[in-house]
């Protein structure tokens, strides 16, 4: 993907945006799922998403780290799981991450 590609698909907007423009960056925040990066003077300041989309990306990243972390004990001879324990775990994974996109 070309960097102008890349670029025209990042929400970008002045830190004045969100003073001045609040319901409207709230709008494309939760329309888009996407986060707002916001700057000051040209430089990247802060970020700015909708909560929903936050809380999905928390439960993403908790079991992307249980994952790396089973994966760590594996490879250092960790006692392994039947299959119905990793289907199990594997349901309560999902259940936490849609239970965060219904939040």
């Amino acid at each position: 993907m070309l960097r102008n590609e890349v670029i025209g698909m990042i929400n970008i907007k002045p830190s004045a945006a969100i003073r001045k423009n609040y319901n409207e960056i709230s709008e494309l925040c939760k329309r888009s799922g996407e986060p707002v990066y916001l700057t000051k003077n040209g430089e990247g300041d802060l970020v700015v998403m909708d909560i929903e989309a936050f809380a999905r990306r928390e439960s993403m990243l908790r079991l992307r780290e249980n994952l790396i972390a089973a994966e760590e004990g594996r490879l250092s001879g960790k006692k392994g799981y039947s299959i119905d324990e990793v289907s199990n775990m594997m349901k309560d994974a999902v259940k936490e991450v849609l239970d965060g996109q219904r939040g």
